[in-house]
């Protein structure tokens, strides 16, 4: 995929430097930065965890235990017109 990306000319020369120095090419040096980029910020990023979001209470009230969602459902919105 092609793609524009401004840099800097300082940068832009080091890296023609140094790609040529390495016999390579400028995209393969921007590619292999990117992915050793990204794949540091990948390990890095901690797991996504769900904050506990309950309510200090005792579960479902007794009339409601064992219902359906839809039984659940309708008693919220019960006398709510939905």
């Amino acid at each position: 995929m092609k793609t524009t990306v401004e840099i800097s000319d300082p940068l832009l020369r080091d890296a023609r430097k140094v790609a040529a120095r390495e016999g390579t090419t400028l995209r393969a040096l921007i590619e292999q930065g990117l992915r050793r980029i990204l794949s540091e910020r990948k390990q890095r990023k901690p797991a996504f965890r769900l904050r506990d979001a309950s309510f200090k209470g005792r579960g479902l009230h007794p009339d409601m235990q064992g219902a359906t969602w839809e039984q659940i459902r309708d008693k919220i919105y019960e006398g709510r017109g939905g």
